[in-house]
């Protein structure tokens, strides 16, 4: 075997490894980045309205890959917060509602695991979002990080399932509500 055959098998390789392990790696950057420097865990429960909204993005508009689109939204919306006065939990549970519309005039209906239920998820996401932050730091932060655990779950089935979302969304989206919440818990229950 010749030295370019050997650089390129290795290259193949490694482009193979990048392939399969990115979503996970992103995941691990994304939530380091959140939690660094974290003073209040409430401040994160922006993180768990995002994460019903990206879900619902792709049952709405029937197309997997778009949950990847309505993440990039929602990294905007909640990196907004770090320049401009901006709550991004309503603007989020705004754009779930104006999704709900256009997936129901589309006739995204059926099944009953795609709009339907995403839109509870999304519901029940927003809900605990916006009841997080009115609370008080500790319990406040303990829904936070008990939400994107229940939302890791979520990640997991559809990541098995193949359904509603691509599976690299599903794979950085577990990785990512994990490990915040592990790191929130971690910061209420120490502080």
């Amino acid at each position: 075997m010749t030295q370019d055959q050997v650089s390129g098998t290795w290259t193949a390789d490694r482009r193979s490894v990048l392939g399969r392990v990115w979503p996970a790696a992103l995941g691990v950057v994304v939530a380091a980045a959140t939690a660094v420097g974290l003073a209040d865990a409430r401040d994160v429960a922006p993180v768990l309205a995002a994460s019903g909204l990206v879900y619902l993005a792709a049952a709405a508009l029937g197309r997997r890959g778009a949950a990847w689109l309505a993440f990039g939204v929602t990294f905007v919306l909640i990196g907004a917060t770090k320049v401009v006065d901006l709550d991004p939990t309503p603007w989020m549970i705004g754009l779930a509602v104006v999704l709900v519309v256009v997936g129901l005039a589309a006739g995204r209906r059926r099944p009953p695991w795609s709009l339907p239920l995403q839109a509870a998820a999304m519901l029940v996401l927003g809900a605990a979002a916006s009841v997080a932050v009115r609370l008080d730091a500790t319990a406040g932060g303990l829904v936070v990080a008990v939400g994107l655990l229940g939302h890791a779950a979520w990640d997991v089935y559809h990541h098995r399932s193949g359904r509603v979302v691509a599976r690299s969304l599903s794979e950085f989206c577990g990785v990512l509500d994990v490990i915040l919440a592990v790191a929130l818990a971690v910061l209420v229950l120490t502080a």
